[in-house]
């Protein structure tokens, strides 16, 4: 297990082979304004960015403003974003956000960690990514899933939980680089660090990776961290 100062050292080596890999990640949900994005994000929970760009285009043509999702019924919604994951929980989330943005913030999708967590379906993951490319307000790290595995395969957190290993690599990671760190990772992690087949042998963290299969007697079958 290696100490914070070994991690500071390994996260900035990760860092800079990702961005000469990937000089162009970025948010890959399709949106243009911050409602759109709010709601492609909460769609976007366990589902694929590419699904959920699939499904954007009608109801973001449909659903113009807060009000808008507030007034549907939960069965329009649900039949609305049909094909993405829960899609009648999340139809619930879209009309409560709806209903709260239409009476408590005129509309609008706030600026404050505390008051987007307060919206239904809403946790850090997201606020997190509204703040950021909403409103150009970095006050941590997103963790995905694809962010969760890749940290602890890599050795640069100990806790299991998001909100623990976003604390953890808060403490490891220049805040200048908390937003590129999400997009680095998940980009590698679709490429290369995929959950159950690991390109390990092409990957470009390889020669610093404790979970390189290559050279490590490791379990992948079930997909998670080791």
């Amino acid at each position: 297990m290696a100490d914070d100062a070994e991690r500071r050292e390994r996260m900035e080596w990760v860092l800079n082979r990702l961005h000469d890999e990937y000089p162009d990640a970025t948010i890959s949900l399709d949106f243009e304004n911050r409602l759109q994005l709010l709601v492609a994000v909460v769609l976007s929970a366990q589902c694929t960015d590419e699904r959920v760009n699939e499904v954007t285009p009608e109801l973001f043509d449909a659903y113009r403003t807060a009000a808008d999702y507030a007034a549907a019924s939960q069965d329009t919604l649900a039949d609305a974003i049909y094909g993405v994951t829960f899609h009648n929980q999340k139809a619930g989330y879209l009309q409560g956000i709806g209903e709260q943005l239409r009476d408590d913030h005129d509309g609008r999708v706030p600026d404050e960690m505390a008051a987007l967590t307060d919206l239904p379906g809403v946790g850090r993951k997201t606020a997190n990514v509204v703040l950021q490319h909403g409103h150009d307000v970095v006050e941590g790290v997103v963790v995905d899933t694809h962010v969760q595995r890749l940290t602890r395969r890599l050795d640069l957190v100990d806790a299991e939980r998001p909100e623990a290993i976003e604390e953890e690599l808060m403490a490891i990671v220049p805040e200048a680089e908390w937003q590129a760190l999400t997009h680095l990772l998940i980009s590698h992690g679709r490429a290369s660090c995929t959950a159950r087949s690991p390109d390990c042998a092409d990957c470009v963290l390889a020669e610093r990776c404790p979970s390189d299969r290559t050279t490590a007697d490791v379990d992948l079958a079930s997909g998670e961290s080791w």
